[in-house]
């Protein structure tokens, strides 16, 4: 009589054969805290320096295949940029069954996907969007182009810092030096600089740029990864994915019962547009009630713009006027 193993039995041993045989003098492993396509996410304790980290898998059944070769140039992308929103990584190599893995900083918080629901207001909404703004430009100067971003790779950590993840189908920049002008980190098996076979699809739906869901992902530059920034501003604001019409996104912007302000708006609209800005520029001087370059201003506007900025010391000019006149009166 043939036994037959119980469903949650297959699962325990499916979960038992993909545990990570790291080395154990090192790496103490804990617990599977992530799937993905790629690569799976144990949290593991760090016996030599007394620390919890994070250590990432490939998922790939036969070593050195894509899946190895998407994990090892993920660990290059990231052992390269050095950024605040970039997690760390700490150690990398070959597992005794050949497969790649990577340790990096355990990182708690909530994706965007969760933490939009935290957001009280548009002050808080573009604190976090300028922080990763910010780490996008940080990458694109460093040679690095993201390729899928969206809510889910997104991490806002308990004391607000924004970190971008899963950079698996990031595409490393050809004759593009490292900001501090180092030489480009190679280990004798660096991977190749785009391993995207001409004609993938690569990106979310509803995030992806146009040369992204053509499948031009070999040829896509920074303007692809402004692109997905403007379709994650124009999320935030309306709940919904960015259409592939500009005219449309405008519209779903300006019926909102609470429709962002004509210089924001410009400026998810260019993002959205083939003729992408800066967009951490023109997110700082929004945000410092300056000019965008997104969006010309008339003499009007500029006014309004300008008595909005110094409202506080124009209230206090007038205070002070009121004031003295109230006392030159009474005496």
């Amino acid at each position: 009589m043939t036994a037959r193993l119980s469903d949650a039995a297959v699962g325990r041993l499916r979960s038992a054969a993909s545990w990570p045989d790291v080395p154990p003098e090192r790496y103490a492993v804990r617990a599977l805290i992530g799937r993905g396509g790629m690569g799976s996410v144990f949290e593991a304790y760090d016996q030599r320096l007394g620390r919890n980290v994070a250590i990432k898998v490939s998922n790939a059944a036969v070593p050195g295949t894509g899946l190895d070769a998407r994990l090892r140039q993920e660990s290059v992308v990231l052992g390269r940029l050095e950024h605040p929103g970039i997690v760390p990584v700490h150690d990398a190599g070959e597992l005794a069954d050949g497969r790649w893995y990577y340790v990096m900083k355990l990182v708690r918080g909530q994706t965007l996907t969760e933490h939009v629901a935290t957001l009280d207001g548009e002050a808080a909404m573009l604190g976090v969007f300028e922080r990763l703004a910010d780490t996008v430009a940080f990458a694109h100067a460093n040679g690095v182009i993201h390729r899928d971003l969206k809510p889910s790779n997104i991490m806002v950590g308990s004391f607000g810092e924004v970190l971008v993840l899963d950079w698996g189908v990031a595409k490393i920049l050809k004759e593009t030096p490292l900001a501090d002008g180092g030489a480009e980190p190679h280990d004798g098996q660096a991977p190749a600089r785009d391993a995207t076979a001409s004609g993938t699809r690569v990106g979310t739906p509803g995030f992806m740029a146009p040369e992204l869901q053509r499948g031009d992902a070999v040829s896509a530059g920074p303007a692809a990864d402004v692109f997905s920034l403007g379709a994650l501003l124009f999320w935030v604001l309306t709940g919904r994915p960015a259409p592939d019409a500009g005219d449309e996104a405008g519209r779903q912007l300006a019926a909102l019962a609470t429709p962002p302000s004509r210089r924001l708006k410009a400026v998810i609209l260019k993002c959205l547009s083939p003729d992408a800005g800066d967009l951490v520029a023109d997110l700082a001087r929004y945000r410092a009630g300056l000019p965008v370059t997104a969006h010309p201003e008339g003499l009007i506007e500029r006014t309004w713009r300008w008595l909005g900025r110094y409202q506080t010391f124009i209230l206090l000019v007038l205070a002070y006027l009121v004031m003295r006149t109230l006392f030159a009166w009474l005496r």
